[in-house]
């Protein structure tokens, strides 16, 4: 997490979404998995979706999340976006 503005539950989401798992000490499966790094799209969105939810539900209990989609920003150059759709409360 960021020295400071983690206050807002907006901030914390954009923290943790930046976070790999094993890289905070004392707490390893705070952040997303790296395995999901150079697998095909399908197999991300299929199986980081649920790691999102669960990462968030559980690190940040101030929000809802309505969505998690992929959108795709240049596919053919492999790039892809994430949107989460939450409300906080």
């Amino acid at each position: 997490m960021k020295e400071n503005g983690n206050g807002r539950p907006e901030q914390c989401v954009a923290n943790l979404l930046l976070t790999t798992r094993g890289e905070v000490p004392y707490e390893r499966l705070k952040g997303l998995s790296s395995q999901m790094i150079d697998k095909p799209i399908t197999a991300v969105m299929a199986e980081s979706s649920a790691d999102i939810e669960w990462v968030l539900s559980t690190y940040e209990p101030r929000i809802n999340i309505n969505n998690v989609n992929f959108e795709d920003l240049l596919p053919h150059l492999g790039q892809f976006g994430l949107k989460i759709d939450v409300a906080t409360g």
